[in-house]
């Protein structure tokens, strides 16, 4: 089968030299996603586009696809964002000069307060913090694994107990 393919052979530069490619192909996935899974998605924010723009894709365009499919199945809302992108894929959006990195990390602190003053009022009660975020309970508890927050909750339910 080799042979019979290797007659006509046909380079294909990988993604990382390609970027151009990158908007209309992740367009594509998450559209085939999206129907495949019954989740309507209208696109990427710019911030989500830009870290897509900035990773190097080193297992090409079926790790883009796979990280696309992760964003919709994570994801929360009709448009993907960065924190729904795998962790490496964000990072690479996080360039010096992009200012994406200040945005993700003000992003982070600012979730990381919210959650603690809410649980805080909650008295550690989590379905109560959720419910006053406006949260699902399963999407606060992935919030506080995501942003490693467990132990600064236990130190806050110590102190103020």
């Amino acid at each position: 089968m080799f042979y019979r393919l290797s007659v006509v052979p046909i380079k294909v530069p990988p993604l990382r030299d390609r970027r151009e490619d990158i908007p209309l192909l992740a367009s594509h996935f998450a559209a085939l996603t999206s129907r495949r899974l019954g989740r309507p998605v209208a696109g990427f924010t710019p911030e989500a586009r830009a870290c897509l723009l900035h990773y190097d894709w080193p297992g090409n365009v079926r790790e883009l696809a796979n990280a696309i499919e992760r964003a919709i199945v994570l994801g929360e809302g009709d448009l993907l964002r960065p924190e729904d992108l795998p962790e490496t894929v964000l990072e690479a959006g996080a360039l010096p000069g992009s200012g994406l990195g200040r945005y993700h990390e003000t992003l982070h602190e600012t979730k990381k307060r919210l959650i603690r003053a809410a649980v805080a009022e909650a008295e550690g009660n989590m379905t109560r913090a959720a419910a006053l975020l406006g949260l699902q309970p399963t999407y606060l508890h992935r919030l506080i694994n995501k942003l490693d927050l467990r132990p600064d909750l236990r130190m806050d339910l110590l102190n103020s107990g």
